[in-house]
């Protein structure tokens, strides 16, 4: 105990005093990152998670936590002590005919001195309710809400403006600019509730709420509180662990290959577009082949290249001559794209030669066709 004592004093003392709920705020947008960034945590379920919480709450609540560094309004009893400071200035201004404290005449009914005493009365009994049961505040349940609903339009927001940087949409600025905006929040939040009095500051009964479960678990009023209270926890586990299979185990979508060809621009870009139309024999041209495998598993592929002399004819192609001109493999893992430079040689001269991309899962056969092959691409030349 003690050692954990002194662990905690080693932190800021900033960081000792945050509030329990913007602690735990910092704590699940760390996580968050960690759950993004952290290689082999970023393949977990946690990270789904954590994202949710992270995109769809903690920006929100943050952000409401420095608009709103108050409690809540006032509760019942609040609200009962306000009334009746209200009634009992409204008896005293009754009340004015009879005798003061300070052993004062009343004032003659219908008098000036008569009216002003009766204003002044009305006006503390104004004051006492209002002292009594005005807060600027907003309570648990409003600022749940609006935490769901802020955050809902400020991530969008948060990714307009990104979209007109340099960095843009894409997953580290996306992350990064959240989270340093969910914990600036948390510094605003912080230093507003500590400005004002204890008394005054809004934070999250999480021991009471304990205590209320140990009482509830451990000490019921009777059975049939007892049961209950067991069917809730079960229905509540059952719960997050049908939502945790859900996520850990989606169900597997369609099963599909991108195949296509590409070439790079003076830019360095790559584009479908600025194909080779005419060639001299044995002239180079550079073309990117793309395989894009999304067969939730890994694939080994092997892409099988032919210049083809074919003739058409009512719609139907066929093929006269066929020369392979190269062959390659590459092995994609699942939602993983592989680009393959490949150098194109024509061997001989023609018109209207067709280059073929052939693509196959595994080992080709010994004939490879665009009949037996998963996918195919071509382009037309002329060689000269």
């Amino acid at each position: 105990m003690a050692d954990r004592q002194d662990a905690w004093l080693l932190l800021p003392r900033p960081v000792r005093r945050l509030p329990a709920d913007l602690a735990a705020t910092v704590v699940l947008t760390l996580s968050t990152l960690a759950t993004v960034f952290v290689p082999i945590v970023s393949e977990t379920p946690l990270r789904v998670g954590f994202g949710l919480v992270f995109v769809l709450f903690l920006p929100g609540y943050a952000f409401i936590a420095a608009l709103f560094p108050e409690a809540g309004t006032a509760d019942d009893e609040d609200a009962h002590a306000a009334d009746a400071a209200g009634a009992e200035a409204e008896t005293s201004s009754t009340g004015t005919a009879n005798a003061a404290d300070d052993g004062k005449p009343s004032p003659v009914p219908g008098t000036e001195a008569a009216e002003h005493a009766a204003d002044s009365d009305a006006t503390a009994g104004a004051d006492a309710v209002v002292d009594g049961a005005d807060r600027s505040g907003i309570d648990g349940i409003e600022r749940v809400a609006l935490s769901f609903g802020l955050s809902i339009a400020i991530v969008p927001l948060i990714g307009l403006v990104l979209n007109f940087t340099p960095w843009g949409i894409r997953l580290v600025p996306v992350a990064t600019a959240v989270a340093g905006f969910t914990l600036v929040c948390v510094a605003v939040a912080a230093q507003r509730r500590w400005a004002l009095p204890e008394a005054e500051r809004f934070a999250v009964p999480y021991r009471d709420w304990i205590a209320a479960g140990k009482r509830e678990l451990f000490e019921p009023d009777d059975r049939v509180d007892a049961a209950l209270t067991v069917l809730l926890v079960v229905s509540v586990v059952l719960a997050v662990g049908s939502v945790g299979y859900a996520v850990a185990v989606p169900p597997q979508g369609e099963q599909f290959t991108e195949f296509y060809l590409l070439t790079e621009n003076p830019e360095g870009e790559l584009v479908a577009d600025g194909y080779p139309e005419t060639m001299d024999r044995n002239e180079t041209a550079e073309l990117i082949v793309g395989i894009g495998n999304h067969e939730y598993e890994s694939t080994t592929y092997t892409v099988v290249v032919q210049l083809q002399d074919v003739e058409t004819a009512n719609n139907t192609t066929r093929v006269l001559d066929r020369t392979e001109i190269d062959r390659f493999d590459a092995t994609v893992a699942h939602n993983e794209t592989h680009h393959e430079r490949h150098t194109l040689r024509p061997t001989r001269t023609g018109e209207d030669l067709r280059v073929q991309y052939l693509l196959y899962e595994g080992t080709p056969p010994e004939a490879p066709t665009s009949e037996n092959a998963y996918r195919e691409l071509h382009l037309w030349i002329d060689v000269e």
